[in-house]
């Protein structure tokens, strides 16, 4: 199965390229909040939508009144608007919100196409810079680029994605199946009686965290030591998000390692994470992003990811007899079912029940109510 696969590397720019890279930033972030404000304006004032061919003929005349735009690439500034129009999509199907300016100090980004950068023999060059980006590669490519996408997050690092074309080979089949039940104590509980614990990143440097934070509000706003101790903030919250994201990685990747039949429940974490008292903890136990990767990586590797809908009583179905409580209280981790007296542990209880139920969505092809494969 023929594919496109984003490999995302670490690189350090030459002095040099961080001046161009930071006039491209600046240009393309000009660019997009102009047009934004200039879209914004023509629909309030005159109640006019303006299309996105509009704005494309629209940038023509503001690099000729703005002529500092010419000192980069023009196709950073084409798919700036492009994603702009992506943004203005999503916000007309109801999938987000109204496009946001950009701001100077966020994370930045650029999106090039085949006719602003070069791959060659391993090297990256990107349009007006005549050195290769000094790439650590922590694995080859599976084909050439055919766009690449260069970020530089808010603890000053740059980073590359390459997006290529990648042949998903599947593994072998397994015989294995598993349901897994999401938590806050373990990040995930299966079916067998395996749990995951939670390494609780957030929790480890909040002490840190906090210290530097406070740091930082003794600074005074616009100045060199605020600057530094910002960075310093940034850098602590990029640790704990690459920890998070490389345990989320781990556990993803092992899971699908070892099961042919992985089934999850399907969980509003938008709507959970509003929860004043547990938002912080929900957020840091990664739950949405853990559930993508076993979707992507089940589908590379031919293996099937099934959901089971968000109301299904996992944890108030008994796993042996089917008895469902009426009412079963978040603090009652353990209980005994009235029919059929066995003892229960809440989570892998519930981890059973959705390995069942997703199971046998499967086999009726999984166009039972609430399940989707």
């Amino acid at each position: 199965m023929n594919t496109k696969r984003a490999y995302k590397e670490r690189f350090y720019p030459t002095p040099g390229q961080t001046q161009l890279l930071a006039q491209s930033f600046g240009c393309a972030r000009f660019v997009y909040n102009n047009t934004l404000r200039f879209r914004t304006d023509a629909y309030y004032k005159d109640g006019k939508s303006i299309s996105h061919s509009e704005v494309e003929k629209r940038l023509v005349s503001l690099k000729t009144e703005f002529p500092f735009l010419a000192d980069v690439s023009s196709v950073i500034l084409q798919q700036k608007l492009r994603d702009q129009q992506e943004a203005f999509k999503k916000f007309c199907n109801g999938k987000a919100k109204y496009p946001k300016f950009k701001k100077r100090h966020s994370r930045q980004s650029i999106r090039l196409t085949k006719a602003a950068f070069r791959y060659k023999d391993g090297q990256l060059f990107i349009a007006k810079s005549e050195d290769p980006l000094n790439i650590r590669w922590s694995r080859p490519l599976s084909s050439d680029p055919s766009s690449i996408t260069i970020i530089k997050d808010r603890a000053g690092r740059y980073f590359v994605s390459m997006l290529c074309e990648f042949e998903a080979k599947p593994m072998p089949i397994s015989n294995k199946a598993v349901g897994i039940d999401l938590g806050l104590n373990d990040l995930f509980i299966t079916s067998e009686g395996e749990k995951s614990g939670n390494p609780r990143h957030t929790r480890r440097y909040e002490i840190k965290l906090a210290y530097l934070q406070r740091q930082m509000s003794k600074k005074q706003k616009g100045s060199s030591n605020r600057a530094k101790a910002k960075l310093k903030v940034a850098r602590l919250h990029a640790k704990i998000a690459d920890c998070r994201m490389d345990a989320t990685h781990q556990a993803s990747r092992k899971l699908i390692n070892e099961n042919q039949v992985v089934c999850v429940e399907s969980l509003n974490v938008k709507g959970m994470i509003k929860n004043p008292k547990l938002s912080k903890h929900i957020a840091d136990a990664n739950w949405g992003e853990f559930v993508r990767q076993l979707k992507y990586k089940a589908d590379w590797a031919g293996r099937d990811l099934v959901k089971i809908d968000r109301f299904f009583p996992s944890s108030k179905r008994c796993s042996g007899c089917g008895f469902v409580h009426e009412s079963l209280p978040l603090s009652i981790r353990e209980w005994e079912c009235p029919e059929c007296k066995t003892h229960h542990d809440r989570d892998i209880n519930a981890a059973k029940n959705i390995k069942t139920a997703g199971l046998a969505g499967l086999a009726c092809g999984a166009t039972g109510t609430g399940i989707e494969a």
